[in-house]
């Protein structure tokens, strides 16, 4: 079928070429009459005319197309912050497309040069482990983007981050006050540097109360139910177990009720939660489980002002945003 164009619209409407596109790229001071207009608008309409976007975006120079790539599309938190991105970018006339990296740094690069390929103004980023040089390769283009959520080892990019350490170190605090003795940190196998935050705060609770944590459990990103079901196998076979669980991720915390509903273990009696990121999948556990809650809505508008400031050339330094989380308690802690 043939694709209709702007000379389409033209004929039909009996006007000129000029004239069509005066009206339909809303062009001020265009001299064109009222009639005219309505005639070029149903014309356009009636044979389903779309506006060739690349040819628009060679003469301006934009495309008012926006990248994100995310490390994992079905994540809850990153289909949440898309969501959020796309009506929040279309109030200011820009189109998100998402790509998901899956984990995988060649996948992550790929995607980067499809994106750019395909006439992108701008990237929003969550990261991969070992992705430093595509980041690096961006900043030599002097190809506008920004970094969500995660946080490279070097990296100097403007970037949207929440306090991490701070947030953890509660999480230890809380345990601590209801007298926990054996508390259990379950975390990803990664040098990311927004988890080794995580990692750190439960730490350095840990270590201001002087009480001793069991071997933490490492996750590695491709076989998360396996290893969580495992290490939680060998850690309740234990004479010393667990009395509380800190999970660092919602995935992580997911792998670990879906044990814990196996066992005889109850919550909070005998093994406090607490899970980083909120989900609708929790409410699946027969009782709610406390949470730190990310501050959705401010990540994704930040990520997206900032992002605007490098295509309007506002301001070249760089930024590091770094947000609130919060500690809601539910059930699951006493």
């Amino acid at each position: 079928m043939k694709k209709v164009s702007i000379k389409d619209v033209a004929n039909l409407a009996q006007v000129s070429i000029a004239s069509v596109s005066y009206v339909l790229n809303k062009m001020p001071n265009n001299r064109i009459s009222e009639a005219t207009t309505k005639r070029i608008l149903e014309a356009a309409e009636t044979l389903n005319y779309r506006p060739n976007k690349i040819a628009k975006s060679l003469k301006t120079n934009q495309s008012k197309i926006l990248g994100f790539i995310v490390a994992d599309i079905a994540n809850p938190f990153f289909g949440q912050i898309a969501k959020i991105l796309e009506e929040e970018a279309m109030q200011v006339g820009y189109t998100i497309i998402v790509g998901s990296s899956g984990e995988n740094n060649e996948k992550f690069e790929k995607l980067i040069d499809f994106f750019i390929d395909q006439q992108v103004d701008g990237l929003i980023l969550a990261p991969v482990e070992n992705s430093q040089e595509s980041l690096k390769k961006l900043q030599k283009q002097n190809f506008p983007f920004i970094i969500l959520d995660r946080y490279l080892e070097n990296s100097t990019a403007n970037s949207v981050r929440i306090n991490n350490f701070d947030i953890s170190k509660k999480v230890i605090d809380q345990f601590i006050k209801t007298n926990v003795k054996n508390p259990l940190l379950v975390t990803y196998d990664s040098d990311l540097l927004n988890l080794v935050d995580r990692n750190n705060g439960f730490y350095e609770g840990i270590n201001q109360s002087k009480i001793k944590t069991l071997q933490p459990i490492k996750v590695r990103t491709n076989s998360i139910n396996e290893d969580v079901f495992d290490g939680l196998t060998k850690r309740f076979s234990e004479e010393l177990k667990p009395d509380a669980i800190y999970f660092t991720s919602n995935k992580l915390a997911f792998a670990g009720l879906r044990f814990l509903l196996k066992t005889t273990y109850k919550v909070p009696e005998d093994v406090q939660i607490i899970a980083f990121d909120e989900s609708e999948a929790y409410e699946l556990f027969p009782i709610e489980i406390s949470y730190v809650k990310q501050p959705m809505n401010e990540i994704a508008i930040k990520s997206l002002e900032l992002i605007l400031d490098q295509l309007n050339n506002e301001d070249k330094t760089n930024k590091i945003i770094n947000l609130e989380a919060e500690l809601i308690l539910k059930e699951s802690t006493r």
